[in-house]
């Protein structure tokens, strides 16, 4: 006889996963994780299986990997599908941006070193 594991409460999703519950609430409200039902409280219900999700998303969320494409990495994973080239497109995307920030930061450094190699003091009253 093959038993269901039971649905979790938020609280519990919550706890299993180290999110706080508005987290794991606002997952919800965007789409990006499902929940199965209400228990008689109003609990939202959610399957085992999202706490697998949820480790997911917050990986790509630490790599700032915006909701829409984490969005459709994971419908892409749900249905089945290799989703290994979604994601290498998503990490490369990001390591793109990543190094145009960093050129774009190189060069703010560059200019703020210039802008203090040729200071000039003022001459006015100095402050203690």
């Amino acid at each position: 006889m093959c038993m269901e594991a039971p649905a979790l409460r938020i609280g519990q999703v919550a706890k299993a996963t180290g999110l706080p519950v508005k987290t794991v609430r606002f997952y919800s409200d965007e789409g990006l994780i499902h929940a199965v039902g209400r228990s008689q409280g109003g609990y939202r219900l959610f399957d085992p299986a999202v706490v697998a999700e949820l480790s997911l998303i917050r990986a790509l969320r630490a790599l700032d990997v915006p909701l829409p494409e984490l969005k459709r990495i994971l419908d892409v994973r749900r249905a089945g599908h290799c989703n290994c080239s979604a994601l290498k497109s998503s990490i490369q995307t990001r390591i793109e941006s990543i190094d145009q920030r960093l050129a774009e930061l190189v060069a703010m450094k560059a200019e703020l070193a210039q802008l203090l190699s040729s200071w000039q003091e003022c001459g006015g009253i100095k402050e203690p």
